[in-house]
């Protein structure tokens, strides 16, 4: 292939709403262990995409790639059609909020908000009136003649993303950017990212190890571990349906009842717990008779029964013992042991009628619908 061509294959236009594309991507620092493992994945324009995983899933390795300050050991990554393997960072129209926010503590906020357009060598009246729109985008107006240390940390936070902001980049990164605030203000600064991202309509990808960040924020969630993505899916989806055992016990609580597979019939399945119960109406997942297997459910899919069952329900009933009842302001969490299984966990509401009857050391029967059961291998 000349030259030529392969200049054009790699500058190619995009045509779709595709935004970033890994195709094949491979990460290794020491030729054997790969910390990505060929790695396929679409960003959509204009989405807020979460990158969620524990410690060395990866996710932040990719991050880093899409950024320039790692580079693929295999594979290709482009933005909008453009071969991204071996273009510097500073080449990549892309902008990066990191945890640790990177300000310059010599400069003044406006100062710090200008550097890209300064490095850019935009002329200073241009560059005074995008630092000022920058600045008041993130509530920070006021704030222009103030230095990184007479600021909070919240406060610190908009400066490094209007500083992300200010010269239109494609695409916005952020590596943990909230991890280093307290809860309240975190959760506070989740609802604005999202509504400044509803707003502007910029590409967000946004790593974060917090499944109820990813939660609150994202469109879409890939769901990171050992270098390969488990599901990616919208955020319902991904809570509601989770593909295996790592995605359901990662995202959310949930609860899992461990028993053989007696029948299957189509894409549904009956299992028998090892205390002699029947959950009826299982959705297969691969799953086969006589192959012991794990039923998934969320705690507030579980409807929780003081005693016994009552006898105008149907099948899937579980007894239990009440071990505990916690009280979390806004619902009541109870711990239930079964037996030959590990306890489990019921969200009640504060309005629910069953509370009025559970004592802790008291009986009482779990009912769950078999639409709220996930059954995994």
């Amino acid at each position: 292939m000349s030259a030529n061509a392969l200049r054009q294959r790699d500058i190619a236009p995009q045509t779709s709403d595709v935004l970033v594309q890994f195709s094949g991507v491979k990460k290794t620092y020491d030729g054997a262990n790969l910390i990505v493992k060929s790695l396929d994945l679409e960003i959509h324009r204009g989405e807020f995409l979460t990158l969620l995983g524990p410690s060395g899933s990866g996710k932040t390795t990719c991050l880093m790639m899409l950024a320039g300050f790692e580079f693929p050991t295999g594979g290709e990554i482009r933005l909008d059609g453009q071969l991204l393997n071996r273009v510097p960072p500073h080449k990549r129209n892309i902008g990066m909020v990191f945890q640790n926010y990177a300000l310059f503590p010599h400069m003044t906020i406006a100062q710090n908000v200008a550097y890209p357009l300064s490095v850019r060598k935009m002329k200073r009246a241009e560059r005074e009136a995008k630092v000022k729109q920058a600045l008041d985008m993130v509530q920070m107006g006021k704030f222009g003649d103030r230095y990184p240390t007479q600021l909070s940390g919240g406060q610190q936070q908009r400066v490094a993303l209007a500083r992300t902001l200010v010269f239109d980049p494609q695409l916005v990164l952020m590596d943990e950017p909230l991890g280093a605030l307290d809860k309240q203000l975190r959760e506070h600064m989740q609802l604005e990212l999202k509504a400044l991202h509803k707003r502007l309509g910029v590409t967000f990808v946004y790593v974060t190890h917090d499944q109820s960040e990813a939660l609150t924020m994202s469109d879409r969630v890939a769901v990171f571990d050992q270098g390969v993505i488990q599901q990616l899916a919208p955020v319902t989806e991904l809570y509601e349906y989770p593909e295996n055992q790592f995605v359901a016990n990662f995202i959310g609580d949930n609860n899992r009842f461990k028993g053989g597979v007696e029948s299957v019939t189509g894409e549904r399945c009956t299992l028998r717990l090892p205390d002699g119960a029947q959950l009826a109406g299982l959705n297969v997942h691969r799953a086969h008779a006589g192959q012991t297997v794990t039923a998934c459910v969320r705690p507030e899919r579980i409807r929780l029964h003081a005693g016994a069952a009552p006898e105008s329900t149907g099948s899937n009933h579980i007894r239990a013992r009440i071990a505990g009842l916690i009280y979390f302001g806004d619902h009541v969490r109870v711990r239930c042991t079964v037996a030959g299984q590990e306890d489990c966990f019921v969200k009640l509401s504060l309005s629910d009628p069953a509370l009025a009857g559970l004592a802790e050391g008291g009986e009482a029967t779990l009912e769950i619908a078999p639409q709220y059961l996930r059954c995994f291998l």
